[in-house]
């Protein structure tokens, strides 16, 4: 059973890397980044990893990714400028 989880996981974030990087919209593919970072939270913890999967939920898919919208939205209002 667990094996089938994080198969399911493993292809299901294989996926949603394909869809971001095909993605024309940058802030759909910012998005989509966080996606995998949770897909790879999950499997941390299925791997009796807790401190990694709380690190990689923390860092990796919440401030990454606030950092990315941030700046996204700055240089947006840059260009908006000019």
């Amino acid at each position: 059973m667990i094996g089938l989880i994080v198969l399911f996981t493993f292809l299901s974030m294989i996926v949603v890397a394909l869809y971001a990087i095909n993605s024309k919209d940058i802030t759909q593919s910012v998005i989509l980044f966080m996606g995998v970072g949770l897909g790879s939270v999950v499997l941390f913890f299925i791997f009796q990893a807790p401190d990694v999967a709380l690190t990689e939920a923390v860092i990796g898919s919440g401030l990454s990714t606030a950092v990315f919208l941030l700046g996204i939205r700055h240089t947006s209002k840059e260009e908006a400028k000019k």
